[in-house]
């Protein structure tokens, strides 16, 4: 028997009656039968405990409440947690087609394995959006129904250098502890194998050190962007190397923010001469928060709202042949990529203004 997915919500769309909508539901009513009129999609993500992906989908949700007046129709939505297993995802793929859904989002667990789903996908003919996690890029041309939305890894951390860079700059004594003219760092990174934590542990190291200065790295450790996990490897940091740490680098926001967890249990006072410079990427409320306390020197955002909105717009596109609006331009006929920015403490308030009116 096929194991019972977990699932975190169901969210109906309220612009048709309920009674239509479960209709179409309950008939198996194909999607050409549809005309349009109701838009059903199927989102799977890797972690629902991820703090920037269950940001998006959030920001999906309330998005397709707009969309569906904005444009007339129901937008139906179910949405599934994977619980990091990439059979869960696949199973969750089988329910997906089985119950008519127009358009299918998939957040993957396991970016190098995403043959089951595509296969399943074109076999059924329904589109998918792959998001946020990018799958190889020979999967993605296996089909010509596949899609990515998400950013440039690369990107991301060149922009996380920038930061510390420009904090070099500024005042570089305040960072350089020991005053041996060498800046003295740990890595807290993603998951082994992923794509985004290659790139941005790359990137990030390749920017300072092109900027002219000189790093050592301390030691490096897996936290597989989870915030209880690098604050337990960023004790065992503190407790080998303490205030030899000038600089933390993470992959991800919840990863810093874990750091920021274990330097206040030790004892750590944010403006003290010992804190180090915390840096962190996507953007997350969390992650603003801690910027705005002066926790952490900067964030990247990655625009979860703009991902989110994105995705919406393809589904849209795909299924009723609209064209998409020109910041979601196709790139490739396949990629979708939002642009990063960076966050520090000089322009938090116009950040967060932007977000507040997306």
């Amino acid at each position: 028997m096929k194991k019972k997915t977990e699932r975190i919500y169901r969210t109906i769309g309220v612009f048709t009656t309920a009674a239509i909508v479960f209709s179409g539901c309950g008939t198996g009513q194909s999607r050409k039968e549809q005309d349009g009129k109701n838009l059903k999609i199927g989102i799977s993500v890797y972690d629902q405990y991820d703090t920037f992906v269950s940001e998006l989908v959030s920001n999906f949700q309330d998005y397709a409440k707009t969309r569906e007046k904005d444009w007339g129709i129901s937008i139906t939505m179910d949405v599934e947690n994977a619980n990091k297993s990439q059979m869960i995802q696949n199973d969750q793929m089988d329910d997906f087609i089985k119950d008519g859904m127009d358009v299918v989002c998939i957040n993957l667990v396991d970016r190098t394995d995403a043959s089951t789903i595509i296969e399943k996908a074109q076999a059924s003919d329904v589109p998918v959006i792959f998001f946020n996690r990018e799958l190889v890029q020979e999967d993605l041309e296996r089909w010509d129904k596949l899609y990515y939305v998400g950013a440039d890894a690369f990107e991301s951390g060149e922009l996380q250098g920038d930061i510390l860079v420009e904090k070099c700059k500024k005042d570089f004594n305040r960072i350089d502890k020991n005053g041996d003219g060498v800046l003295q760092y740990i890595m807290l990174e993603g998951e082994a194998g992923h794509n985004d934590s290659m790139v941005r542990t790359m990137s990030v190291i390749n920017e300072i050190t092109g900027s002219g200065y000189l790093v050592e790295k301390l030691s490096d450790e897996i936290a597989n962007w989870n915030r209880d996990q690098a604050a337990n490897k960023m004790k065992q940091f503190l407790e080998r190397f303490g205030n030899r740490i000038e600089v933390v680098l993470a992959n991800n926001d919840d990863m810093a923010l874990g750091a920021v967890d274990a330097l206040e249990a030790a004892g750590y006072d944010p403006d003290s001469q010992d804190w180090p410079m915390v840096l962190g990427i996507d953007g997350t409320t969390v992650g603003l928060n801690a910027v705005n306390d002066g926790k952490m020197l900067g964030t990247v955002l990655n625009d979860a709202a703009g991902q989110a909105d994105g995705m919406l717009e393809l589904a849209r596109s795909i299924t009723a042949g609209t064209k998409l609006p020109e910041e979601y331009e196709l790139q490739d006929g396949k990629y979708i990529r939002m642009p990063y920015r960076i966050v520090t403490q000089e322009n938090l308030g116009e950040i967060q203004m932007l977000l507040m009116k997306k």
